[in-house]
């Protein structure tokens, strides 16, 4: 679960908060390197567990399935969206299993490798194959402007009884994206998405799903982290907003939660595999271990080494279509440290 850390970074870059749709970038043979401040607050700058620190971290594998075939995300675009910002989300997905060297490195496809070191009981391997099977738009908004947990499991029933999506146990997972004016249960308050999976009281069957919400126009300083600043952070010195690598302060600052729940889903999807804790109610999984970093460098309120572009456009990673994302890193059970493909050591 992608809940929110409060954070304030201290850099000069100017910002407003505007959205416009994305559009692909070109390739910058030569991005400057820098590592923004980010100090923590007071609850959490006592504690390195947001800072990737092996020593207070006990993942284990509590002998659940893992996604070790090739998955298959079935797309629920809730709500109004643009062909744009579709196009951007995508993009991210696919670049997932896309091998692009022209897109320059590091790719997001090195970045799903550190979720592929995670294992089942059998020795398999979370699957490096990632596509996207189905799309269902509910632009008629079925649930109403409000979603709940169990309002979602509705939207998801409807798109398997009504055809596009097919009934996939075994590799499936199925992700609800709802658009900015769409308000959901604990949204902007405790989480900026989550994972779990269906009731069969609901839909039928047992399937793996996530969501995700546009924030932009509810609490982008809080989930567009860290495209914008949370509101009450305002007067001289105040630390200014990253500007996002697409232009839309929005679905940027989804992409990396996207790319949070996905790396769950895919090593924990029934909530009995890849987590820290004894309580699998409230498990502390393989992303939640590096909320807030994303390159090397990262803590002691720092959010690590990422590249900017001549424009001021801060990213840490290459997609297909000479995209770029930022994205936060992934536990390694290898390295027992948090990792990404930016890695400078």
């Amino acid at each position: 679960m992608y809940q929110f850390v409060p954070i304030f970074f201290l850099i000069s870059l100017s910002f407003t908060l505007t959205l416009s749709y994305p559009t692909p970038q070109t390739l910058n043979l030569r991005p400057q390197y820098y590592n923004p401040k980010l100090p923590l607050p007071s609850t959490l700058s006592s504690s390195k567990k947001f800072e990737g620190s092996s020593d207070l971290v006990h993942l284990n594998y509590h002998m659940g399935p893992v996604l070790s075939s090739p998955i298959n995300i079935y797309l629920v675009w809730y709500g109004k969206w643009a062909q744009s910002q579709k196009q951007l989300i995508k993009d991210f997905i696919l670049s997932i299993s896309t091998v692009d060297k022209t897109s320059g490195s590091p790719m997001v496809s090195d970045w799903w490798r550190t979720v592929s070191l995670y294992t089942d009981q059998t020795g398999g391997n979370i699957s490096r194959k990632v596509g996207i099977a189905g799309e269902y738009s509910d632009h008629v908004y079925s649930q109403g402007n409000h979603l709940t947990r169990l309002t979602m499991q509705q939207v998801i029933a409807n798109a398997v009884k009504s055809g596009p999506f097919a009934v996939n146990h075994k590799n499936g997972i199925y992700l609800i994206l709802s658009s900015d004016d769409v308000t959901v249960q604990d949204f902007c308050r405790a989480v900026c998405g989550f994972h779990y999976f269906t009731f069969p009281s609901m839909v039928g069957y047992t399937l793996p799903y996530a969501w995700v919400g546009n924030s932009a126009k509810q609490c982008p300083g809080m989930c567009a982290y860290p495209f914008a600043v949370p509101g009450y952070v305002n007067g001289a010195g105040a630390p200014k907003a990253l500007v996002p690598p697409n232009g839309d302060v929005g679905v940027d600052g989804m992409i990396s939660v996207i790319g949070h729940e996905l790396a769950e889903v895919a090593s924990n999807p029934l909530v009995n595999a890849w987590y820290a804790g004894e309580d699998p109610t409230a498990p502390t999984e393989i992303a939640d271990l590096c909320l807030g970093l994303y390159g090397s460098g990262g803590g002691g309120g720092y959010m690590g080494q990422v590249m900017r572009d001549g424009a001021g456009r801060t990213f840490n990673m290459n997609g297909r279509s000479k995209r770029r994302f930022l994205v936060q890193w992934i536990w390694n059970p290898v390295l027992k440290a948090c990792s990404g493909p930016n890695a400078l050591d």
